[in-house]
Order: C-alpha cells, then sequence, then structure tokens
C-alpha cells in the first residue's frame, strides 16, 4: 500500500514539472506571436504598393515586354517552402507539407527550404534542394529575403525554372492557420486594385523606360512576398504552439487532479484497513 501512495506521489511530482514546462512555453510562444502578428501588419503595405505598380505597367503599356511575364520553356518548378525550425506545434509542419504534396503532385520539383523542419522532409523524400544557405527560419532577416529573391529571378531568367511558388502557412486568426499556396512567377495574372483603371496610370513617365522599371521592381516584389510569407508563417507557428501548450497544460491539471482523489482514496483506505484492524484487535483482546 504504501509503495503504491508513493509511486502516485512521484507520478503526480512529474507532471506537475511537466504542466510548468509546457506553461512555461505557452507563455514564450504567445509573446514571440504578439511580434509576429505586428510584422506581418507592417509588411503587408510593402509589396502591396508594389504590385499595384507592377499592375499599373501592364495596363496601360500596350507595348512593355518582360521575361517575368512569359512563360517559360521549362516545366521544372522551384517551391519555397517555409516550415518551423521545432516541433511541439500540432499539425503547423505536417498540414503544410501535406498542402505542397497535393500542388506538387506528378511535377518535376525542386525546393528552397526555410527551415529546418523543410530541409529534414526534403531529405526524407529526396526531393532536390537548391541551398541549405537559408535552413534556419529564426535567423531570417530582410536581407536574407532579397538575396533568396534575387537568386530565384536569376534562375528563373536563366530557364532553369519555368515556375516559382511559395508554400507557406497563413495567419487567419489565433485559432485558425491555413497552408497557403501562391504562384509567383511568371506573373500572367496582373489585376488592377478595385476601383482603379489603365488610365490612373496612363499619366505616368518611366524612365528609362516602363519595361525595364518593371523588371527593376519584381525582384523587390518578390522579396517583399517572400518576407510577408515568413512573417505569416512565424505568427502561425507560435499560434499553434500556443494552442498546443494550452492544451497540454490543461490536460496536465486534469491528470493530477485525477492522481489526487485516486492518492485520497488509496489513503482513506488504508485509514480505513488500520482502524479495523485495531478495533478487530482490541474485540479479540
Amino acid at each position: 500500500m504504501a509503495a503504491n501512495m508513493k509511486a502516485v506521489k512521484l507520478r503526480i511530482k512529474s507532471i506537475e514539472n511537466t504542466m510548468q514546462i509546457t506553461k512555461a512555453m505557452e507563455l514564450v510562444a504567445a509573446s514571440k506571436l504578439r511580434r509576429a502578428k505586428e510584422r506581418a501588419e507592417k509588411s503587408k503595405p510593402y509589396y502591396s504598393v508594389l504590385y499595384e505598380a507592377l499592375a499599373g505597367i501592364a495596363a496601360c503599356n500596350t507595348d512593355y515586354s518582360s521575361p517575368y511575364t512569359k512563360k517559360q520553356a521549362s516545366d521544372a518548378w522551384c517551391y519555397v517552402v517555409i516550415a518551423g525550425d521545432r516541433g511541439f506545434a500540432g499539425g503547423y509542419n505536417n498540414n503544410l507539407f501535406k498542402c505542397l504534396e497535393r500542388e506538387a503532385s506528378g511535377r518535376n520539383i525542386s525546393v528552397l527550404p526555410i527551415g529546418k523542419k523543410s530541409v529534414e522532409y526534403c531529405r526524407r523524400r529526396g526531393i532536390p534542394i537548391i541551398t541549405e544557405e537559408f535552413a534556419e527560419a529564426g535567423s531570417i532577416s530582410v536581407a536574407d529575403c532579397f538575396e533568396i529573391s534575387h537568386l530565384l529571378c536569376r534562375d528563373f531568367l536563366a530557364g532553369k525554372f519555368g515556375h516559382i511558388a511559395l508554400c507557406y502557412t497563413e495567419f487567419v486568426t489565433m485559432l485558425s492557420q491555413t497552408p497557403k499556396l501562391d504562384h509567383v512567377l511568371p506573373l500572367t495574372d496582373l489585376s488592377l486594385p478595385e476601383g482603379k483603371s489603365a488610365a490612373d496610370y496612363g499619366q505616368i513617365l518611366y524612365e528609362p523606360g516602363s519595361s525595364e522599371v518593371f523588371d527593376v521592381i519584381v525582384p523587390e516584389y518578390l522579396a517583399g512576398l517572400i518576407y510577408g510569407a515568413m512573417s505569416e508563417s512565424v505568427a502561425s507557428e507560435q499560434a499553434s504552439r500556443r494552442m498546443v501548450m494550452d492544451a497540454a497544460t490543461k490536460n496536465a491539471g486534469e491528470m493530477i487532479e485525477e492522481l489526487n482523489l485516486y492518492y485520497n482514496r488509496v489513503r482513506q483506505a488504508g485509514i480505513t484497513q488500520e482502524i479495523t484492524e485495531i478495533v478487530a484487535g482490541a474485540e479479540g483482546g
């Protein structure tokens, strides 16, 4: 009986220690989530303005031409896959990889992985990796996003890839994060913002020319997209981790309550047995 009660107490202590860890991880994730959300919101105007400039050039210049808008002869696809560096985030990474598998099925693909989990996934599946230079998502900076963008644009113009897509997780709400895949290049579906027309951009003069300006803007636009996707992914990862750690903390609390109840019952049964033995011994005497 005593040995059983000691084992229960040790089990309770172990779960209490685990609950402290999950609670701490939840608080850290919540703190990082706030900063990631702010960064994601601040990044949106940058690539939105650049996209509008690209759409304006395409709409009001009938004679412009850019290799970024033409379909390449190559049928190879390059996916920029943004995952996490660590686990303990529920289905965050697995859901992203399932989205990639659905979209890339039957295609000739290569991956530029961002995040250690993305690198591990490509290695397991034998998917060609363009570079592992950006394998750690936690250390990616704005400058890295521009470096990635120029690398991708250079390979696209060289005909190494016919299509480039961005695979990341979109932050919808604190309780909802959705894997998303955006086709980036070629830019075949540029459209003006609602309420705008080609006439609104007709008076703009571009030096040295609209085509040259267009080609300069594209890498900057792609870098903004990558940075925005990075910010969305980080926010999604932290939100998912916060939910998972919150659920783990609650489950640990419920387990402790059940074990305490069991411990009290065993203890009460032991006391009752001792009293019974004392009474029986007194009556026998």
